[in-house]
C-alpha cells in the first residue's frame, strides 16, 4: 500500500482554526483506492514550513503529496495550477517574518506547474455538487511558499512523486453569513474525492472554463 501525504496549516492571522489542518487530521489514516492517507501539520512560517514538509516526505515516502491551505474569501475548492518563486507577504507569518520580494529558491526556476490532475479534480468535485474551480494563483504568502518548495523538492530529488496544492474556503464558524464559506463535512468529502481523482488520473483531462484568477 502506497502513502498519500496530505498536509494542512496551523491557524494564522488571528484565526482560531484553520480548516486545512482539520481536514488533514480528519482524513489521516484513511484508505482511499488502496492508498493510505497520512495527515501532517505544517507551521505557517516561512522556511520552517518547507523544512517540515521535506521531513514528512522523507518519513512517509509518499506516491502523491497534496498540500492544503486556507483561502478566506473564496467560495470554491480551488486546486492551484502554478507556484511562483517569490515570497511577498502582506501580513507577518506566525513567527513575525514578513519577507518582501524574496525568492524562495535562489537557484530555482520562476515557476512550477502542479502535477496533480487539477481539472479532473474539479470535474469530480462538481459531479458531487461541490463548488470547485482551477485557480491560477496561490498568492505569495506561506501557501505559495510551500507549494513552490514542494515542487522544487520533487523536481530535484523525487521526480516519480506527483504533487500540488489545493485551497479551501473558510468554514462557516470563521466568517459572517454574507461571506463565502463551506461546511467542514462538505470540504472533507471534497478532499477525499480529490485524493481519489489524483490516484485515478495520472494525466489530466482537457476542459475549459470554470477557472478563478
Amino acid at each position: 500500500m502506497r502513502n498519500i501525504l496530505l498536509t494542512g496549516f496551523e491557524p494564522f492571522d488571528g484565526q482560531a482554526i484553520n480548516p486545512s489542518e482539520e481536514i488533514a487530521r480528519e482524513i489521516n489514516d484513511a484508505t482511499i483506492a488502496r492508498h493510505k492517507v497520512v495527515g501532517a501539520l505544517l507551521p505557517c512560517v516561512f522556511g520552517a514550513a518547507i523544512k517540515e514538509l521535506k521531513h514528512q516526505i522523507k518519513l512517509h515516502e509518499p506516491a502523491i503529496v497534496i498540500c492544503l491551505g486556507q483561502a478566506g474569501g473564496r467560495a470554491e475548492i480551488t486546486p492551484e495550477r502554478v507556484a511562483i518563486n517569490i515570497d511577498d507577504a502582506r501580513i507577518p507569518d506566525n513567527a513575525g517574518q514578513q519577507p518582501v520580494d524574496k525568492p524562495i529558491a535562489k537557484d530555482g526556476p520562476a515557476a512550477y506547474f502542479s502535477t496533480l490532475p487539477i481539472k479532473a479534480i474539479v470535474q469530480e468535485l462538481r459531479k458531487h455538487d461541490i463548488p470547485a474551480a482551477v485557480s491560477q494563483t496561490a498568492g505569495t504568502f506561506v501557501c505559495n511558499h510551500v507549494f513552490y518548495g514542494l515542487m522544487h523538492e520533487l523536481a530535484l530529488h523525487r521526480s516519480e512523486v506527483r504533487g500540488g496544492f489545493i485551497h479551501v474556503p473558510f468554514v462557516p464558524e470563521q466568517t459572517t453569513s454574507e461571506k463565502p464559506s463551506l461546511p467542514f463535512e462538505k470540504m472533507t468529502a471534497a478532499i477525499r474525492w480529490a485524493i481519489a481523482a489524483s490516484i485515478e488520473y495520472r494525466r489530466d483531462i482537457k476542459s475549459g472554463g470554470g477557472q478563478v484568477s
